[in-house]
């Protein structure tokens, strides 16, 4: 799920992404892209050498990466790119190459496309996706959605069937970056709901009783980071946890 600019730190964490059957080799066998942005397609670069990489995204996605961040006409010197349509029609479903009992189901999502993006100011579905994933053995299924900016109907319909939610957890407020002096923008602006404050994701989170419910996509200014903070013990009355690094998540 998306390639971001520490992925070799990510891989050396992970032996089985290191399976060493020749000299150059991987075990990744497909990357699902949520959207084109830089923080979650620069990772592409990193496993640019041997094969080419089996990449599934969304027309628009594929369009940014191909224009406004050429990433895929740049690995196309290198590995290659075998791009894989992802549907966004209700009921679609695909499979991603090495996970076959598992199926993916794209879920629009109302965010923005990046600054690069030849349609930033032209909002298109397919923009920023989520990811909703069932296990055909299990039936276990995860709601996957690193940006996620608002929560309508429709999104709560799927939080609320999921087993495991791993969702947006970039920002603890919506002005922190500005209160922080970093940049005069929102939360919102950047297409994240902030976990605070009315109609924020801890209210969102917290109506939920099924799921079990676990924050991703943690910007370095958000206090939820500090163990010791209040706003990490609101979190977890509200049953709300935190991702770490190595976290094992069994469905």
């Amino acid at each position: 799920m998306n390639a971001s600019p520490d992925i070799r730190t990510q891989l050396e964490a992970f032996p089985a992404m290191q399976p060493a059957r020749a000299i150059r080799d991987t075990g990744i066998t497909g990357i699902v892209l949520m959207d084109s942005q830089i923080d979650h397609t620069t990772g592409l670069l990193i496993l640019r050498e041997g094969q080419p990489l089996d990449i599934y995204c969304t027309d628009m996605v594929h369009q940014d990466l191909t224009t406004g961040n050429p990433l895929f006409n740049i690995l196309g010197h290198y590995c290659g790119v075998n791009w894989h349509h992802v549907p966004l029609d209700e009921g679609d479903s695909f499979v991603v190459k090495g996970a076959e009992q598992l199926r993916f189901h794209a879920v629009p999502l109302d965010s923005k496309a990046p600054p690069y993006s030849p349609h930033r100011h032209d909002p298109h579905l397919g923009d920023n996706i989520g990811i909703w994933v069932e296990d055909d053995r299990t039936q276990k299924r995860l709601f996957y959605a690193p940006g996620l900016g608002h929560v309508d109907d429709r999104i709560h319909a799927y939080l609320a069937q999921a087993d495991c939610l791993l969702v947006d957890g970039t920002f603890w407020r919506d002005d922190e970056l500005i209160e922080a002096g970093i940049v005069n923008k929102r939360a919102q602006d950047m297409g994240h709901l902030a976990q605070s404050g009315p109609g924020g994701m801890i209210s969102v989170l917290s109506a939920l009783e099924r799921p079990r419910k676990i924050l991703i996509h943690i910007n370095n200014t958000n206090p939820i980071l500090n163990e010791d903070s209040s706003e990490r013990a609101a979190l977890a009355d509200a049953g709300i946890e935190v991702a770490y690094d190595g976290m094992d998540i069994e469905l």
